[in-house]
């Protein structure tokens, strides 16, 4: 895709934003007011306002490799997730918190990896330990001997499992959420099919997304 194409892109965008000016400029005279943080990888497959089909100013949204949750550390090194984060939690108060993993992760496959020291890729060294103790949870439930697609796609979930109890650490985090004022969920993208599952913290298990629609309906 060269920058021509990217310029077609952005003047059908601009049809779109002549449609819809009324609530656009509205954002922006009253600010934005997203309705959750959502947390989701770099993975250019993972493209949160289509999976979820969100309107403007829905999402407030962070991405990098691995949709990672670095603990909270209260130092003076920049923080770029963690600074997310806090804006999200202490300026725009939102309610809600998704971290959303996807099946086929290259972070997560890396994991299983080794990772030459270079200066090229000195930083993603680094950060995929932030996935290295979901990749032992995965090893000691399923084996060192299992299938590697099964290995991955457990890591996958254990991983968004794991950046849920990161995020607690975070102290306006963890306060919002034990007063009941913010609920934090835990997902996981299929890029083959589209589906999304949703952490279950009763059941322990991931369950389909869908399934709380249908909930909804029968209530």
């Amino acid at each position: 895709m060269n920058m021509e194409e990217y310029a077609k892109g952005n003047q059908l965008f601009r049809n779109y934003f002549k449609k819809n000016e009324e609530s656009l400029l509205n954002l922006v005279e009253s600010g934005q007011s997203p309705k959750a943080l959502f947390i989701g990888c770099s993975d250019s497959r993972v493209i949160p306002d289509l999976m979820v089909q969100s309107n403007p100013g829905d999402l407030f949204v962070v991405r990098n490799v691995g949709n990672f949750v670095p603990p909270f550390e209260p130092d003076s090194d920049f923080h770029s997730t963690a600074s997310a984060i806090e804006y999200a939690v202490s300026v725009l108060k939102v309610a809600e918190i998704i971290i959303c993993g996807h099946t086929h992760c290259g972070a997560c496959e890396h994991l299983f990896e080794e990772i030459e020291d270079t200066p090229d890729l000195i930083h993603t060294k680094k950060w995929l330990e932030l996935g290295e103790s979901a990749k032992k949870s995965a090893i000691l439930s399923l084996g060192a001997n299992a299938q590697k697609e099964d290995l991955l796609r457990l890591t996958e979930k254990l991983s968004v499992i794991k950046q849920i109890e990161n995020i607690l650490t975070y102290p306006k985090v963890k306060e919002r959420f034990e007063a009941d004022d913010l609920h934090i969920h835990g997902w996981c993208y299929d890029v083959e099919t589209g589906n999304i599952d949703y952490y279950n913290a009763e059941t322990y298990e991931f369950e389909p997304l869908k399934s709380l629609v249908s909930r909804k309906e029968k209530a």
